[in-house]
């Protein structure tokens, strides 16, 4: 049972690593790179911030499952 539910939770938590990054913002693009506003800078606030930190830990636990579905194959 255990040899099925760790992949069931890496693909979960793939899809929402994915998802997670996909929905973050970012304040530069290809304008960057032809000399529009690169120096602008600030801070993370509000469900930004909560996003980016969701976007970490889900990362650690996409991570550790795959450690652990290497040590228990």
């Amino acid at each position: 049972m255990r040899q099925t539910i760790l992949p069931i939770i890496q693909i979960a938590l793939s899809i929402l690593l994915v998802t997670a990054i996909l929905l973050q913002q970012r304040g530069t693009g290809l304008g960057a790179s032809f000399g529009g506003e690169g120096a602008v800078f600030r801070t993370k606030r509000g469900l930004e911030k909560g996003l980016f930190y969701a976007t970490i830990g889900i990362a650690v636990l996409f991570f550790a499952t795959a450690i652990l579905n290497i040590a228990l194959a």
